[in-house]
């Protein structure tokens, strides 16, 4: 079954699912902006397309993901993003 999720007033969304080969997960795509997100289980993220500017949570400084870079992210915890350009990313919810 597919969730469809939006936030930030539409400036991202993303469309979650369940598969054998993947688990939990959610693809999306974040327009431009600044947004601060907050997990409940740790989370794996990859930048299909443009690119996230992150700061993890512990994190002194930003990080830039691009195209097939993944970070993750802790369970129970917020990070923040950066985003210049339409984004899309693939979400694993570990």
């Amino acid at each position: 079954m597919l969730n469809v999720n939006e936030y930030f007033a539409g400036k991202v969304k993303s469309i979650g699912f369940e598969g054998d080969g993947i688990g939990r997960a959610s693809v999306g795509v974040m327009d431009a902006g600044e947004y601060t997100f907050g997990t409940g289980q740790p989370e794996e993220m990859t930048v299909i397309t443009g690119a996230l500017k992150v700061l993890l949570p512990g994190a002194p400084d930003w990080q830039v993901f691009t195209p097939g870079e993944t970070f993750f992210v802790p369970g129970k915890s917020e990070f923040n993003l950066q985003v210049v350009e339409p984004t899309s990313y693939l979400c694993k919810y570990l």
